[in-house]
């Protein structure tokens, strides 16, 4: 920084917690007979809070199941020499990045700003999302982005789970009634912004009903409101299975 000193906020992505615990000890040194301190905020993928875990019970957790989407960043337990060097922050300064939110910066990052990222990348960049504009106003700010390398095959994922963060698609499980014209009777209930993205039915050998997977994606989120309002006073037996994990993960 101009003139040695220190910034007022860093963000750090954090895996095994090398990283962290090195940029830490670096600025400790540097900051030193500074009056000026400078504030880390951790950023950890949702899905696999190693750090945070770890600070909250002040030893290692080993995590018993990790979400392995954000691949550069998500570990089962904090490196042991690492949580040595940062075991004194507090709980709440690691910040957990919901993995679909996360997406949706990436895509943002590629659009707008030309910037390829993979998950463990974006995370500090994400963490900024957390803070209001009058708490970064007039500050200095770093943000580390490690990485690089990001598979293209990955980016149609990417952009799914973006869409669904973003309340821009949605997966609902849908009892068709067996008789001619249901099709077009639900079709009608459609709004001039919402585009069906997939339809598969899923059990074909039921005589009266049959249970149908419906992807829909729409130009607003309000637009799911007006449908699934529309939905329930025809009748329409559904279930919305975009957030659940599980059974998205499973079907989708």
């Amino acid at each position: 920084m101009p003139g040695g000193r220190v910034p007022d906020m860093v963000l750090l992505p954090v895996g095994g917690g090398g990283l962290a615990a090195g940029v830490t000890h670096y600025f400790a040194a540097i900051a030193a007979g500074q009056a000026h301190e400078t504030r880390f905020v951790f950023c950890e993928p949702a899905g696999a809070p190693s750090l945070r875990e770890s600070l909250a019970a002040d030893k290692r957790v080993k995590l018993a199941k990790i979400d392995s989407f954000v691949d550069g960043a998500a570990v089962g337990e904090i490196g042991r020499e690492n949580f040595r060097m940062l075991k004194e922050f507090a709980p709440d300064a690691v910040h957990l990045i919901p993995e679909n939110r996360l997406c949706a910066t990436m895509i943002e990052m590629l659009n707008v700003e030309g910037v390829v990222l993979e998950p463990a990348g974006a995370l500090a960049v994400d963490a900024l999302k957390d803070f209001t504009k009058k708490e970064i106003r007039g500050k200095s700010i770093v943000c580390v982005v490690s990485g690089g390398n990001f598979d293209f095959e990955r980016l149609p994922d990417v952009k799914e789970r973006a869409l669904r963060f973003q309340r821009l698609k949605k997966y609902f499980i849908i009892r068709f009634p067996q008789r001619p014209g249901a099709l077009r009777d639900f079709l009608e209930m459609l709004g001039p912004e919402d585009d069906i993205a997939r339809f598969e039915y899923l059990k074909k050998s039921a005589r009266n009903f049959g249970s149908v997977l419906i992807g829909i994606e729409t130009k607003d989120p309000r637009n799911f409101d007006v449908l699934m309002a529309k939905f329930d006073s025809e009748g329409v037996q559904y279930q919305d299975i975009t957030d659940n994990e599980t059974l998205a993960g499973f079907i989708i």
